[in-house]
């Protein structure tokens, strides 16, 4: 397919997890400016990924598209995502401080003036005017995400310059006139959606799942809070989701971006709520055996997909084949089109498609199996699902492709979108793993701070003065107590059979 754009830019089995007290001491601190080296493939992949969000985005308003190069309304999710690319970028130097600051500026002075319910924001928009695009909803979660990269932008940017200071206000107001409680039509809950059409949702968001974010900023607000028994309400249906999975005994969620969205931002190492204290674990961790949960699913492969295996896996909510069904593999299988693929405790979605998305977004749980995946996924398919801004955002090798027979390198089916809600956890958890930029900043924002403290979590960093000493990030490898014979990527690389791409 033909690029289309805007035209708005710059041109193996798990260790044996240890205590929830070994993981408390894992991390001393360190300079900030410690970062983990990296296969030159991977700054290759952050820069790319960066370059998504500065170059589709409209410098003039800040919206970032839903998926791109299909034309596309803007996604108000994928803006949070946007502001939280930004400041990588200027610590990377892909941009400059003062370019990053009139992005940001432009974004916040958008949604400062933008048609809001109650402080809530409609979740798909206008690329150019921000009009409510189609029938959308005001969405609670995807309003959150947006909040999440306001309010980094709002502790990162915290110099003199008036610009800067124009950025904090704007952040500061922006969250403020967020009403969590107008969304609790069934309190303590928080709903859905709402729409002037329907009214709420007739749903909740009951954990676990990606709304854990929700929660957290609902509860930090200082001006519209919600009871802490929201967060009691939200943990009330985790034993559910509770139990073993491929050899992995954790709380689960289908789709990968539940175990990943939430810690973009927010550093789960060595704190817990009640449930992760009762249970011996934290989040991190919790997501960490989600992560080794999709891999050994996709060793196994019970529905036998094509290309499945050690280093091929991961499932998310992606852009899909379908929807099609086709006599493939000796039955019937079914395709699915966009949709929340994985594997949870009585819930399995898989329709042999992968989005790299899911593996590579956990890399600072577990890079010892991430790593290597992102390697050969790109040495194996190439250019094929690897173009200017780095993953497509999925691929399926089982279903019929354009070549017959498909070419060993060449999956059947590649999507030829970049999808905004994708892109943003590779970037912030690649950056997340080399220099814990982005959890760095956030500890030092005290609305977060707040909200985690109100649902009860506790140890770790929010021992430490909020503008205490800085963790370091979560590497390298050797680093891990809960690691066994590590690997750096450049030893992966020359183990590997594949030879590197021209």
């Amino acid at each position: 397919m033909a690029a289309v754009g805007f035209g708005f830019g710059d041109n193996s089995a798990t260790p044996a997890p240890e205590s929830i007290g070994v993981l408390r001491d894992a991390y001393p601190a360190a300079d900030a400016s410690h970062s983990v080296p990296l296969d030159p493939f991977f700054a290759d992949l952050e820069e790319r990924t960066f370059r998504f969000f500065w170059d589709t985005g409209n410098p003039r308003n800040g919206l970032i598209p839903d998926r791109y190069p299909t034309p596309s309304f803007a996604s108000i999710a994928a803006v949070g995502f946007g502001l939280t690319a930004y400041p990588i970028g200027v610590e990377r130097g892909y941009i400059s401080r003062e370019a990053a600051r009139q992005r940001v500026l432009a974004t916040l002075r958008f949604f400062a003036s933008e048609v809001n319910q109650h402080g809530f924001f409609y979740h798909f928009i206008d690329m150019r005017s921000g009009a409510r695009s189609n029938e959308s909803e005001v969405s609670t979660v995807d309003t959150a995400l947006l909040l999440a990269g306001m309010l980094f932008c709002q502790t990162y940017f915290d110099g003199d310059d008036p610009q800067e200071i124009e950025i904090r206000t704007l952040a500061e107001e922006i969250y403020r006139r967020v009403d969590w409680t107008w969304a609790q039509p069934r309190p303590p809950a928080v709903a859905l959606a709402w729409t002037p059409e329907e009214g709420f949702a007739r749903r909740d968001w009951n954990g676990y799942n990606e709304a854990m974010l929700v929660y957290l900023l609902a509860l930090g607000s200082p001006t519209h809070p919600v009871d802490e028994q929201a967060w009691t309400l939200w943990t009330s249906s985790y034993d559910k989701y509770w139990g073993t999975l491929y050899d992995q005994t954790y709380l689960s969620f289908a789709p990968l971006f539940g175990h990943q969205y939430t810690h973009v931002w927010v550093d789960f190492r060595g704190i817990q709520d009640s449930y992760m204290r009762e249970h011996g674990l934290d989040y991190f961790e919790n997501s960490r055996r989600a992560t080794y949960a999709q891999r050994r699913y996709a060793i196994a492969n019970p529905k036998q997909w094509q290309g499945y295996g050690k280093n091929v896996w991961g499932m998310s909510a992606s852009d899909g084949p379908g929807p099609a069904r086709e006599s493939n593999l000796g039955g019937d299988r079914r395709f699915l089109k966009y949709a929340a693929r994985g594997v949870a405790l009585g819930r399995i979605v898989d329709d042999g498609t992968i989005a790299p998305t899911a593996a590579i977004s956990s890399l600072p749980f577990a890079p010892e199996i991430v790593l290597p995946a992102a390697l050969e996924m790109y040495h194996r398919f190439g250019t094929s699902i690897y173009s200017s801004y780095g993953f497509l955002d999925a691929f399926n090798a089982s279903f019929p492709g354009p070549q017959s027979p498909p070419q060993p390198t060449l999956p059947g089916w590649v999507d030829q979108d970049y999808i905004g809600i994708d892109q943003g956890p590779i970037l912030a958890m690649i950056e997340n793993y080399r220099s814990a930029l982005v959890w760095r900043v956030m500890h030092g924002n005290s609305y977060v701070r707040e909200g985690l403290e109100r649902a009860g979590f506790s140890g770790g960093w929010l021992e430490q003065p909020p503008l205490g000493p800085t963790p370091p990030p979560p590497g390298p490898p050797e680093q891990y107590p809960l690691v066994q014979n590590p690997l750096t990527a450049a030893a992966l690389l020359a183990q590997s059979p594949l030879a590197p791409t021209p």
